[in-house]
């Protein structure tokens, strides 16, 4: 017996390979399928069963490719959100799995069809593991607000029961399988920890320290940033996803001139730039959106629309299959171009370049009444501190709201996240906006709370 935790970078996506014998189980996979193929070959399996815990929102579904390339039969609930499914189970149903049995539960609240599935080795009474989804993360639960924010509480109240009625008796040993990681838009607040247990989570998750009225309330109050492209994703993994489009080595790569060309043709073309902020600031071409590379599966869906024609610019040629397969994993599959050799070959070039600028903690500081200060963290992020006099929009959403901010467009602009990386985005936004002096502050919150500078927050 084996069992592999797989991850998704960019995503914060957990999968799961689990082998018994001969036979192997995929559980949540994504929709580059081949990792699991190639480790369930390396245990000496074949993928026989694929099970789902729920629709995913934030990416696409590999269950309908990978059970065509490897015979293997997928498993959901009964709920009409599944789709498509060769075994249905109802709630406390098994199935039998080599020496195993699968026992699935019904745990709706993050979504109505989730389902969690507890994995027994041999006549034991308590779950030796369970395959929580997005019901129960390390130190968490899943968002409750996804169908409808009006309904979040009473979603939330769902979760609450789920949990506390239905997985809290499986017994404290089992150990905790959830589908994501700290960083996923499908919750927040979720533990840096590598393992867990129920028992664990007894100790310390608000969905066991909490009554449930106070747990429905916070819940139903709690607003996350939801990416356009989830509506896409609700459609297509309706359909348990679809296959990959092809190779990444078909992109065409274009040298300065004809990408240039390519851009000044098709005005429609939505060109992301994948350096680092610091990069970017630097130097970079015209109108282009800074999404660093390990963030285009969470903020490409942000800019760019299900159908738009993407070109990229990446620090170097190794990196575009990368940049195309993240895109890929978010339904977004009409990448048109990428720039040959990166933005090194449209510096030597000698077209246009433009420019953001950075600023420092102390530099910030020393001089804060000549800058308007934007924070495009999270709510929640904001809220627990920030620096004074900050306006706040999360930087999903400031390309279709910024007019609400009512920034001075002839003023400096220093904008800050936790880091850098998002505050890059917002950077990059503002330019096209047309605000002239834009400064990105490096190291984000992180540094100016290390160096121990003011902060407010808000009750």
């Amino acid at each position: 017996m084996d069992l592999q935790r797989i991850e998704t970078p960019g995503l914060a996506h957990y999968a799961y390979l689990l082998q018994d014998g001969d036979h192997a189980l995929v559980v949540d996979p994504r929709r580059d399928v081949d990792i699991y193929l190639r480790r369930a070959r390396s245990m000496g399996a074949r993928i026989t069963h694929i099970l789902e815990t729920h629709r995913q929102e934030d990416f696409v579904m590999g269950s309908t490719h990978l059970a065509s390339l490897s015979g293997a039969l997928v498993v959901n609930g009964q709920h009409d959100c599944f789709g498509r499914g060769d075994i249905r189970l109802g709630d406390g149903e098994a199935l039998a799995f080599g020496s195993m049995r699968i026992k699935a539960v019904s745990t709706p609240g993050h979504t109505p069809e989730s389902m969690c599935y507890a994995i027994y080795l041999g006549n034991s009474d308590s779950a030796w593991c369970v395959f929580t989804g997005d019901t129960l993360f390390f130190g968490e639960t899943g968002r409750t607000d996804l169908s409808d924010n009006a309904t979040a509480a009473e979603n939330a109240g769902l979760l609450y029961d789920s949990v506390n009625e239905k997985l809290a008796g499986l017994g404290d040993h089992a150990l905790i399988m959830p589908a994501h990681e700290p960083g996923s838009v499908c919750g927040s607040g979720i533990a840096e920890r590598w393992v867990s247990t129920l028992g664990d989570e007894k100790q310390y998750n608000p969905v066991f320290t909490t009554d449930r009225n106070a747990f429905a309330q916070t819940r139903g109050s709690q607003r996350l940033p939801r990416p356009p492209y989830f509506r896409a994703m609700e459609r297509i993994n309706l359909k348990g996803g679809i296959p990959m489009p092809g190779s990444t080595d078909a992109i065409s790569t274009l040298n300065a001139s004809e990408f240039s060309a390519q851009l000044s043709d098709t005005a429609d073309t939505t060109v992301l730039d994948t350096r680092e902020p610091e990069a970017y600031a630097g130097g970079h071409v015209e109108d282009t959106y800074s999404i660093w590379l390990d963030g285009l599966s969470s903020f490409g869906g942000w800019v760019a629309a299900e159908n738009d024609r993407i070109a990229l610019i990446t620090d170097r040629n190794d990196d575009i299959s990368q940049a195309v397969i993240y895109l890929n994993r978010i339904g977004f599959d009409n990448i048109v171009a990428s720039l040959k050799n990166g933005f090194d070959e449209w510096r030597k070039s000698g077209l246009p370049i433009s420019h953001c600028r950075t600023i420092t903690p102390t530099e910030l500081n020393n001089e804060l009444a000549a800058y308007q200060i934007l924070d495009v963290r999270e709510p929640g992020e904001f809220s627990s501190a920030h620096i004074e006099g900050a306006k706040s929009m999360y930087v999903g959403d400031l390309e279709q709201h910024l007019d609400r901010l009512e920034l001075d467009r002839n003023k400096p602009v220093a904008v800050t996240c936790s880091v850098g990386h998002r505050a890059s985005l917002a950077s990059s936004i503002l330019r096209r906006k047309g605000f002239q002096d834009v400064r990105n502050l490096i190291g984000g919150m992180s540094a100016w709370q290390a160096m121990d500078l003011a902060t407010t927050r808000e009750n």
